[in-house]
């Protein structure tokens, strides 16, 4: 079971930094107003909901303990975050807030799954 946890986890990150990597690679568009959101975002948004699910269901399987509490926050996170670039994924440029938001919204979620224990 702990090699099928460690491979989600591993997916779980890759989902995140594709997430993250899209937003960093869009810095520049976004200072002069003409980002977008890339379908890396998308797809690492959505890799993070699948794994992390999965994730919860291994770890419960597994009679480990899970804090319900910090799973409901960070899904609340990713939830906003996937809703935003799911609506907006088409659109040529993206408001400076709203791609910022979901750059706030990804790195807070990293910190929360880091320092919250």
């Amino acid at each position: 079971m702990d090699v099928l946890i460690h491979l989600f986890v591993g997916l779980h990150i890759i989902g995140i930094a594709s997430l993250l990597g899209g937003f960093l690679t869009q810095m520049k568009a976004m200072g002069q107003g003409t980002a977008r959101f890339v379908p890396a975002m998308l797809h690492g948004a959505l890799t993070m909901l699948v794994t992390g699910v999965i994730l919860v269901g291994l770890n419960q399987a597994d009679d480990q303990s899970v804090n319900n509490i910090k799973i409901g926050v960070k899904l609340a996170l990713l939830i906003v975050i996937l809703g935003l670039v799911y609506v907006k994924r088409d659109e040529e440029k993206v408001d400076k807030g709203m791609f910022g938001l979901v750059g706030l919204l990804t790195t807070a979620n990293i910190f929360i799954a880091v320092l919250w224990t």
